[in-house]
């Protein structure tokens, strides 16, 4: 079977990726992609890279134009998607790229998003540990979707295996993410322009006001966390794409070692696209550029008392597109890495 597919938010960053991957993709057709500002405007005009789709002509992002599709993927701006998924309830899956399905608490949502609260709909991670188990039993039956913030699934899968196994204190988290400006979206912003990122590094939403720590809190509160708190200062540097999270948290009393690292080993050591690195190595965001893989390593600060992950993701493709692909795999039957690379692009 091929199912038809529509994008919504096409000329953006997100929905570019999406593009990206769908279009190796045997199993689905690209029928349909929209924008708004852009509507009329050839895809390939906006998307030069996407050679292989250059026949598309976006048209307006409207729920008629959405409706019919088998797939409908929203790469829209925070707080725009909700406004088209009650008007889709035809399309057998949704898959939505913004923020306006992860949160579970609607406190939470007024808090750093504000606005319409929406129906949380299935988290779209499937590595990540949920009451025992992996999130991919619940998204093998989804028809509705939630993919992850970038920044919040690379923590989360960073400390879940040490909460799940009890090897971690979830109550002091420190993590501090370099990352690269695509994950702001394509928007002109003067903060962003090349003068102003590089041969810099750049902290913002410093002091807990980033709008991911409440989706990190989440995703620790599922793997067995009790009150999860989490310091987190993310830094724009230059480079396009990428995350490299570091981060840590005490150890549990009485761990050994041993047990810290079996916890991580135990938890990804089947996973094709979340892989721990062997004791003393640790990843650079070059070796997931373009891969729907994320690398970590790890390691235990006995000064401190403090376990350390580092991950490295690439921002569109692990810490977004890839991630809403590879939970449609998932919810439809499918390969769960059909057209997913896990080879990054080097030099």
């Amino acid at each position: 079977m091929t199912y038809s597919v529509a994008v919504s938010g096409a000329s953006g960053y997100a929905g570019g990726e999406i593009l990206r991957l769908l279009a190796r993709h045997p199993d689905v057709e690209i029928r349909t992609v929209t924008a708004h500002s852009s509507a009329g405007d050839a895809l390939v005009d906006h998307q030069p890279h996407l050679r292989s789709l250059r026949h598309l002509t976006l048209q307006p992002t409207t729920p008629e134009v959405l409706a019919g599709h088998d797939i409908v993927f929203l790469a829209l701006p925070h707080g725009q998607s909700g406004q088209y998924t009650d008007a889709l309830g035809g399309a057998s899956l949704i898959i939505d790229a913004g923020a306006d399905h992860r949160l579970t608490s609607e406190d939470d949502w007024n808090a750093f998003y504000g606005g319409l609260f929406h129906e949380p709909w299935t988290y779209g991670v499937p590595e990540l540990l949920v009451d025992g188990s992996k999130q991919r039993e619940r998204l093998a039956s989804a028809t509705r979707i939630a993919a992850p913030g970038c920044n919040a699934s690379t923590v989360s899968l960073s400390m879940a295996p040490g909460v799940a196994a009890g090897v971690v204190d979830a109550t002091d988290i420190v993590t501090v993410l370099a990352v690269g400006p695509s994950g702001a979206g394509k928007a002109v912003k003067p903060h962003l322009l090349g003068a102003e990122l590089m041969g810099s590094a750049t902290p913002y939403a410093v002091g807990g006001t980033h709008r991911h720590i409440p989706e990190i809190q989440q995703a620790l509160r599922a793997a067995g966390a009790s009150d999860p708190r989490v310091s987190f200062t993310p830094v724009l540097v230059p480079m396009a794409r990428g995350i490299l999270a570091t981060t840590s948290a005490p150890m549990a009393e009485g761990v050994t070692d041993a047990e810290v690292r079996d916890a991580w080993e135990t938890a990804y050591a089947n996973e094709p696209f979340v892989q721990l690195l062997p004791e003393g190595r640790f990843p650079r965001t070059v070796d997931v550029t373009g891969a729907n893989t994320a690398l970590m390593g790890l390691a235990i600060d006995r000064s401190a008392n403090r376990v350390v992950v580092v991950t490295a993701v690439d921002n569109l493709a692990k810490g977004t597109a890839g991630a809403a692909i590879q939970s449609m795999n998932i919810a439809l039957g499918l390969d769960e890495a059909t057209a997913l690379p896990v080879d990054g692009v080097a030099p």
